[in-house]
């Protein structure tokens, strides 16, 4: 009698672990989602309106001397590097922040975003863009799935990817000054086999941090909020530069 109660007591523990994690995913991919959204938003808007001023066309929203001074002076490098120092910014400062702040951090992180990568609505054709996005969305959520559900351990990948994305990091920098169309696609090559590779490795590690958390009582407990919106902003990197890398393949130039 004793033994059957243990195996039912070890049942429902694992049944509250399952429910809660998926609880867990289904929150770190919703945050997610909505930060896509914001981005997506915010780079329609400004990205539109920055090709109406290259046509020589008036503006919807956005002031044309205003876009101007954003895309074409020294403000460009600050919209372009910023999105990286706030993610340096933001996994250097997570534990001090309130839960709230930090998802209002990650919506802001989000929007400067799209900021950063506006410039693609007046270079690629609309249909284009869709068509990459949905391609990105399929192959991410296969990926994303097969992290989740695979009894392989990932973790041996995280050395080699980390190092793929220092490389991807140091030659898109040389070839802001080079300018070679073979590095490029090189690039654009390398990246999407890094960011689908990192997809399915950084599933599998958020799905890990949930559990041992989970294993730490009360105190991993207090920090499972924050935890999510570190897992989603991981899987929003992943997600978006797999989409931008594909994009060079994918994207009809207008």
């Amino acid at each position: 009698m004793q033994q059957y109660d243990a195996v039912r007591r070890a049942g429902a523990r694992s049944a509250a672990i399952d429910e809660g994690l998926r609880g867990y995913m289904n929150r770190v991919y919703g945050l997610m989602a909505v930060a896509m959204v914001i981005s997506g938003v915010v780079a329609y808007v400004f990205g539109m309106d920055l090709k109406a001023v290259m046509n020589g066309q008036p503006t919807a929203i956005i002031p044309g001397e205003v876009l101007v001074s954003m895309y074409s002076g020294p403000i460009r490098w600050v919209i372009m590097l910023a999105p990286l120092g706030m993610v340096f910014l933001f996994g250097a400062a997570m534990r001090k922040m309130s839960d709230s702040g930090a998802q209002l951090f990650f919506w802001a992180f989000a929007a400067l975003m799209g900021l950063s990568i506006a410039s693609i609505f007046a270079v690629y054709t609309g249909i284009s863009i869709a068509q990459t996005f949905f391609a990105t969305a399929i192959a991410f959520g296969g990926l994303s799935l097969y992290g989740y559900t695979t009894k392989k351990d990932l973790s041996g990948m995280g050395t080699f990817l980390l190092m793929g994305v220092i490389g991807l990091v140091v030659a898109s920098v040389i070839n802001i000054f080079i300018e070679s169309s073979a590095l490029q696609f090189a690039i654009s090559v390398v990246g999407v086999l890094v960011f689908a590779g990192l997809t399915a490795y950084d599933t599998q590690q958020i799905k890990n941090e949930y559990l041992d958390l989970r294993a730490m009582g009360p105190q991993g407990e207090a920090y499972v909020a924050k935890s999510a919106i570190g897992g989603a902003l991981r899987l929003y990197l992943d997600f978006l530069n797999m989409f931008m890398f594909l994009l060079q393949f994918m994207g009809n130039r207008e």
